[in-house]
């Protein structure tokens, strides 16, 4: 889901450390897949299988699979990679709400994002982007709270559910422009997406690989992204944090993430080799057009960014009473 701004915690990107011989050969031993625990159509998956596809051309052809294991937030899918073979064969797409917001939307969660996960690869960041329909006379974020704030409780937004991303980020939005919207959750990103589109929906803050081809096709406008400043990826959209509400900042990412234990050599090994997928041309440009920028980092930064992440949404939670369905 969401994020601080890289640049107020600067974490290294580090340069991919050679592989001793008998770790490339250890991993992979056979078929790798790669848990998103979210139906298709959204941000996890339509990061998540380009991705794979690249992986398995970088393992000599051996397959990596994506299995879509959603419920419960993503907490059904994360609860099994937890409980999987510590061997480097089964992964979870750790996406923001998966590993830094669930815990503080589900008292019972079955799983911990720290205790139970050992952090591999940072892969993106992407902000969300105010997107409205354009039956809605804005054209900007600025003049989107003018309008929120004349006809207060009149734009009904939607989100892929309640403490989903784009629950999340306009919740805080709403919160720091001082504004009130209608709040329309659905199962998953493709519902929602549809009313949008048929104009039963006026707004959403959804990550950019939901709306943007939408946008391109001219049948959504996009307003503004949610982070202080620019993003690579979607050059002329306005950061909300300049144009609007100074300082806002929450941008969505992903990473894998294997089950804990897993041995530390074994992970160095997958994050080499991940990174060197992320950063190579095919993926870069694959990720822009998602609107998402490549976000290659060490696992230990991961992990920093992962619990500092909890700490912030636990507060932010808290703050705007979002609970889960």
């Amino acid at each position: 889901m969401l994020r601080r701004h890289l640049a107020a915690a600067p974490l290294a990107v580090l340069a991919a450390p050679s592989i001793p011989r008998a770790q490339e050969a250890a991993w992979p031993q056979r078929p790798i897949t790669i848990v998103v625990p979210f139906p298709p159509g959204g941000s996890n998956d339509l990061l998540a299988r380009p991705l794979a596809q690249r992986l398995q051309v970088a393992l000599g052809g051996t397959p990596v699979v994506i299995e879509n294991r959603g419920g419960a937030g993503g907490v059904v899918g994360a609860t099994a990679v937890a409980r999987a073979a510590k061997d480097g064969h089964t992964l979870l797409w750790g996406h923001i709400g998966t590993l830094a917001v669930n815990p503080w939307l589900y008292p019972q969660i079955t799983y911990d994002p720290v205790r139970d996960f050992a952090p591999v690869a940072l892969v993106a960041t992407l902000p969300s982007v105010l997107t409205v329909h354009p039956s809605l006379p804005v054209r900007s974020a600025a003049e989107f709270i003018a309008f929120a704030r004349a006809n207060p409780g009149r734009i009904e937004y939607g989100s892929a559910g309640n403490g989903a991303a784009s629950h999340i980020t306009m919740a805080a939005f709403a919160d720091a422009a001082g504004i009130e919207l209608v709040h329309v959750p659905y199962r998953g990103n493709g519902p929602m997406l549809a009313d949008l589109l048929a104009g039963r929906l006026k707004a959403t803050f959804a990550g950019a690989p939901v709306v943007m081809p939408a946008v391109r096709d001219s049948q959504l406008l996009a307003m503004a992204i949610s982070a202080a400043g620019p993003s690579p990826s979607l050059p002329g959209l306005v950061p909300v944090g300049q144009e609007a509400l100074p300082g806002f900042d929450l941008v969505q990412w992903h990473g894998l993430v294997a089950p804990a234990g897993t041995p530390p050599a074994l992970v160095e090994a997958m994050n080499a080799r991940i990174n060197a997928v992320v950063s190579g041309p095919e993926m870069r440009e694959r990720l822009a057009f998602e609107g998402a920028d490549p976000a290659a980092r060490s696992p230990q930064a991961f992990a920093q960014l992962i619990a500092s992440e909890m700490e912030r949404f636990r507060v932010l939670i808290a703050r705007a009473g979002i609970k889960a369905d």
